[in-house]
């Protein structure tokens, strides 16, 4: 008994003489983060001289205290601080990220203070609809002689273009002959006589002359009723022809129409009374302005094209039908007219969709992220209802690559969209693809999950050396996930995770730093959960959790399948720190 007491004595006195050194020892230290598991305060450093930090600006989840290159992809590292945003919507990359990244852009719509919109047409000149007409004969009878014999006569109004010989004619002339005799006793059989005459378009001048003379005439001849070309010849001398029945058909070309082919996607960018100038090849160095004045409300089915009209004056004849033209089209304002985006910058697609918007007028090339609402599809083009201005530059190539850096920099990305920016609401939201994701793809999910719960583990326990091990396993593991299971946006989305994922279980399994490993698993984890929440599980449920003391007070999630908080960023130093986040259970629906 003796003996236990000093052994307990003298073990208390070590512990003191412990506690007492550790006092000294860490009490100097100005780097105290450590804090108490129940009060999570942290103590910030005092010390006067800080670290330089180096980073990659393509990768920026890399972090040395000395200039080198980037393990990743071999650049230049540059101090933090020329790349560092304040805010987290924001990604600044060097010129020479842009260059390597191939990142190219787009500006939308118009700046106001530019001229205005303009596109290239091409159509055809056709005559005038309402300008065509059909010669036809008055009087029944058979054609006697034709003074416009073919097809493209010009024709003008009043002109003598037939004669005809009507028996009908012959026995009413008769008829007035007569009643002229009587014309005392009976002056309304004249009145009568006469109007039949008028009724066959007889000129009242050879009304009379016949009334005076009564000499019978036997052909009459017949005028044109307008101006124009003669597009098509319908009789021959000889033939009988009714009243009523056409001669020819004419079309008047002093005024013609010019129609172009206008596009689906640049429809609602023009209107009528914008402005068109065109040229042809038939007549050189000579350019035609005119307008609008009509669009065609249908598209045609084989071209996607619709018909732009506008209307020329063409007195000397000069545009003639069928000729090529190839015109400008200008709108009048970019003011209040909807603005349109190329497929290639939208992220994904949906409802609220995902851009880069490049940042004008600052020293280090700088994207934004963008939330926009997307209206209808026109060709290679969306209609963008909100979220972009007319005259901004939108990322058009690349966007992955800037999307990529800005996930593993933890700045607002498509995969990761639940950054907060100072005085604004939380933005969390995620495509969701899980009613069109095959039951196959998350069961290989669901077991890749798996495996990264024994990396978890790994550093639940601080051991590295499991951590190389399990982060291979999990290399291996993502292999097995067949891509070609899920199509489109998804097939998109999951390729992004994909490369996020191998990328940061390379870096864990090459290194033996504990704290390394741990940065790695942050951005890790970030990707899985993503992919988890979006294509769901086939069996199990996993609990998204959250410590908000990692990385200086900035917070990491992680999955595990247990509600009991085991930390991984910390181990045995804070191990239950942090709380369930979020619950993520197994799809109920069975996919094919």
């Amino acid at each position: 008994m003796k003996s236990n007491y000093i052994y307990i004595i003298i073990g208390i006195i070590a512990g003191g003489a412990g506690l007492l050194l550790g006092y000294f020892l860490f009490a100097q230290n100005s780097d105290n983060s450590l804090s108490s598991e129940h009060s999570h305060v942290t103590v910030e450093a005092d010390n006067d001289v800080s670290e330089e930090i180096w980073t990659c600006s393509m990768h920026p989840q890399i972090r040395q205290n000395e200039p080198g290159e980037c393990p990743i992809c071999g650049m230049d590292l540059i101090p933090l601080e020329s790349n560092a945003s304040n805010n987290p919507l924001t990604l600044e990359m060097t010129e020479e990220a842009v260059k390597l990244s191939n990142i190219q852009t787009t500006i939308v719509g118009q700046k106001l203070n530019d001229p205005s919109k303009k596109i290239s047409v091409s159509g055809k000149v056709q005559p005038d609809e309402r300008l065509t007409s059909s010669q036809v004969v008055h009087i029944p009878g058979r054609i006697e002689k034709l003074f416009v014999s073919f097809t493209g006569e010009k024709v003008v109004k009043g002109q003598k273009i037939a004669t005809i010989y009507s028996p009908e004619l012959i026995a009413a002339q008769r008829e007035l002959i007569e009643a002229a005799k009587l014309k005392d006793l009976n002056p309304a059989l004249v009145y009568a006589a006469k109007e039949k005459l008028y009724n066959w378009k007889i000129d009242s001048s050879q009304v009379s002359k016949i009334e005076l003379e009564g000499v019978i005439q036997n052909a009459f001849p017949v005028f044109a009723d307008e101006t124009g070309i003669v597009t098509k010849r319908r009789v021959s001398v000889g033939d009988y022809v009714k009243t009523g029945e056409p001669l020819f058909e004419l079309v008047n070309l002093s005024r013609v129409w010019v129609l172009f082919d206008l596009y689906e996607e640049d429809i609602q960018n023009f209107k009528t009374g914008d402005k068109i100038a065109f040229v042809t090849p038939s007549l050189p160095n000579k350019t035609f302005n005119t307008v609008i004045t009509f669009i065609d409300p249908i598209i045609n089915p084989d071209t996607r094209a619709v018909s732009v009209r506008a209307e020329v004056a063409n007195p000397r004849g000069i545009l003639k039908p069928e000729m090529l033209v190839y015109g400008q089209l200008t709108r009048k304002s970019a003011n209040n007219l909807p603005l349109n985006v190329p497929k290639s910058a939208v992220m994904w697609t949906g409802k609220r969709s995902v851009v880069y918007v490049k940042i004008p007028d600052t020293d280090i090339p700088s994207f934004e992220f963008r939330e926009v609402e997307l209206g209808e599809a026109f060709g290679n083009s969306y209609q963008v209802v909100s979220g972009l201005n007319s005259g901004e530059e939108v990322v058009t190539n690349g966007s992955f690559t800037i999307d990529a850096a800005a996930q593993l920099n933890n700045q607002s990305s498509m995969m990761n969209r639940s950054v907060k920016l100072k005085k604004t609401n939380q933005v969390n939201v995620l495509p969701d693809y899980k009613e069109s994701t095959p039951s196959l793809f998350k069961a290989q999910l669901t077991e890749l999950a798996n495996v990264y719960l024994k990396l978890k583990d790994a550093f639940v326990e601080t051991n590295s050396e499991s951590a190389i091990r399990e982060a291979s396993e999990f290399f291996e593991q993502i292999k097995t996930v067949d891509m070609s299971l899920i199509e489109g946006d998804a097939h998109v989305f999951w390729m992004e995770q994909v490369e996020a994922l191998e990328a940061h279980s390379v870096k864990i399994k090459e290194s033996n730093d504990v704290k390394y490993q741990r940065e790695q698993f942050d951005f890790l984890s970030q990707a899985l959960i993503a992919s988890v929440k979006v294509f769901g599980m086939s069996k199990g449920t996993l609990y998204v959790q959250h410590c908000p003391m990692v990385n200086n007070n900035e917070g990491a999630d992680w999955i595990s399948d247990e509600e009991k908080i085991r930390n991984p960023y910390f181990g045995d130093k804070m191990m239950k720190c942090g709380k369930v986040k979020a619950t993520i259970m197994a799809s109920l629906k069975k996919n094919i």
